[in-house]
């Protein structure tokens, strides 16, 4: 016959497993909602992105690594930007003008609504570009390499001014750029 002592600890036995089964699975539990925050703060929050080409020097080099924020930004002018082109490629360039304004380039010099724009972070003298209208909903934008052939941007028929869905988030400026 078993005594009450040998019973108790004979059903102490049986609840171990259970319960190490239950925090095993409650750890893998929390472990794949890790995971899925993680791959959602890096997909739809936060963005790494390769540099691939020259149209944003001197301010980015080609095969720089920078970050983006995809999720809660503000598009405003002189914003660096990620954009989605007609192609499906990602290009970075800067926002130069916003809906509304004018844009044209005269003797190397950028205007917006007839005003100059100071732009320390450009090299290369861009050709002549008459007045256009950025219409509602677009934004102009350039590369900050601005010698003829550098970069595919806002002057060209081919991109034009982009549209605001376009645009997939910007530059998170990091201290050491």
């Amino acid at each position: 016959m078993r005594t009450v002592e040998e019973n108790l600890h004979s059903s102490e036995i049986a609840v171990k497993p259970k319960e190490n089964i239950l925090s095993s699975i409650i750890s893998w539990i929390k472990f794949i909602l890790l995971l899925l925050a993680v791959f959602f703060i890096f997909r739809f929050t936060i963005g790494l992105t390769i540099i691939d080409g020259n149209s944003m020097n001197p301010t980015f080099d080609n095969k720089d690594v920078i970050l983006t924020s995809n999720l809660f930004y503000s598009v405003e002018r002189n914003d660096i930007i990620i954009v989605r082109n007609q192609n499906g490629f990602n290009i970075i360039k800067r926002i130069i003008a916003l809906p509304g304004e004018t844009v044209k380039i005269t003797n190397g010099i950028v205007y917006v609504n007839g005003n100059p724009i100071e732009e320390p972070y450009t090299i290369g003298i861009p050709n002549d570009m008459p007045e256009v209208m950025v219409q509602k909903g677009f934004y102009f934008i350039m590369g900050d390499n601005r010698t003829p052939g550098e970069s595919l941007d806002s002057r060209s028929p081919e991109l034009g001014p982009i549209a605001r869905n376009q645009i997939i988030g910007e530059t998170i400026k990091l201290p050491f750029h």
